[in-house]
């Protein structure tokens, strides 16, 4: 199946791969995909797992549309369009309850298209927004009120430019009243430069897709033990065990119909659930920005969970009680 094939009876996903870039206006500007990046997954299965009642994808993003939330000039690729009104859709048709949208580096610290997101959601999406060192309370006031309630910051050589530490803290120091947490984006090979850093940070700390380890090394060696130390250091330290598709080097990958898909990363992600069950958290990743060698079925995605979160007690926790905990603490 392509991207853009859709089985019966999937609902439409609207897209339009491949499609010219929007007409340049003074309020708009044209924007052209990045070349060779793909287009999310349209028509995705039906999951055959069903998740438990209230499951929270706490990890997906917005992208655009452009021509109403430009992207940002400063970015590392231009994606395809993923709107708010897809998102929601595909949330339904895996049978999720919320969402936890990650604002993508493309829109730098503009953070609008996840604000509208937020307030259009019912209260069934939360949010983790990216700000500068100069962001007021009065701004940070309404990022709250609109549902955020984290920052990330994003370590990724190859998608961010670098960040002074002190402009971190500085940040830190302003959300840490709001009662929000950090999200920390990095690769395996950079933890023991900023293992320091991540640990002097006084409020909690989400890691993004299990620190992108190196899955062609065993999962009991001694560099995703480093990983796990750093899990171990302090007990606000939670982990997301999401992206396999970003992780693998052996798959197979998540497609047609593959439902035992990327074994190579699932004794990392089920290692992680087994010793921190109520620090673990799951997110599609929709809608898989910068992926340039196949885009996975999100149905598919959703059936890999059994296999890293094995009893209904640990997959209770992993797609409901903790995102609930940490993303809607007062929810009934």
């Amino acid at each position: 199946m392509t991207n853009s094939e859709q089985p019966p009876g999937a609902p439409a996903f609207e897209q339009t791969p491949g499609a010219p870039a929007f007409e340049q206006t003074l309020d708009a500007p044209a924007f052209e995909q990045t070349l060779g990046w793909l287009d999310w997954y349209a028509g995705p299965s039906r999951p055959r797992f069903r998740v438990p009642e209230g499951a929270v994808d706490a990890h997906c993003h917005v992208f655009g549309p452009g021509a109403e939330f430009p992207y940002a000039p400063e970015r590392k690729y231009t994606p395809c369009d993923a709107s708010k009104e897809q998102l929601f859709a595909l949330r339904d048709h895996l049978g999720l309850a919320r969402n936890v949208v990650v604002q993508a580096t493309c829109h730098g610290a503009d953070n609008r298209a996840l604000v509208d997101a937020l307030r259009t959601s019912g209260g069934l999406a939360r949010g983790v927004a990216t700000v500068r060192r100069d962001v007021t309370d009065a701004e940070l006031r309404e990022l709250h009120e609109a549902g955020v309630r984290g920052v990330r910051f994003n370590f990724v050589k190859r998608l961010v430019d670098a960040a002074p530490r002190q402009d971190l803290r500085d940040i830190v120091e302003k959300i840490a009243p709001y009662g929000w947490h950090v999200v920390v984006y990095f690769e395996a090979a950079d933890l023991a430069d900023l293992r320091d850093f991540f640990l002097s940070i006084p409020v909690p700390l989400v890691v993004d897709h299990m620190g992108r380890p190196d899955v062609t090394k065993a999962p009991d060696g001694p560099e995703f033990e480093t990983f796990l130390n750093f899990l171990r250091a302090r007990p606000d330290i939670w982990c997301k065990v999401s992206c396999p598709e970003r992780l693998t080097e052996s798959g197979p990958p998540a497609l047609d119909g593959e439902r035992h898909a990327y074994r190579d990363v699932i004794p990392f992600a089920r290692r992680v659930v087994e010793e921190f069950p109520d620090r673990v958290l799951w997110g599609t990743d929709w809608p898989h920005p910068n992926l340039t060698d196949h885009m996975p079925d999100d149905g598919l995605l959703v059936d890999l969970v059994p296999d890293i979160a094995p009893t209904a007690a640990l997959q209770h926790r992993l797609l409901v009680a903790n995102p609930m905990r940490l993303y809607w603490p007062d929810a009934d």
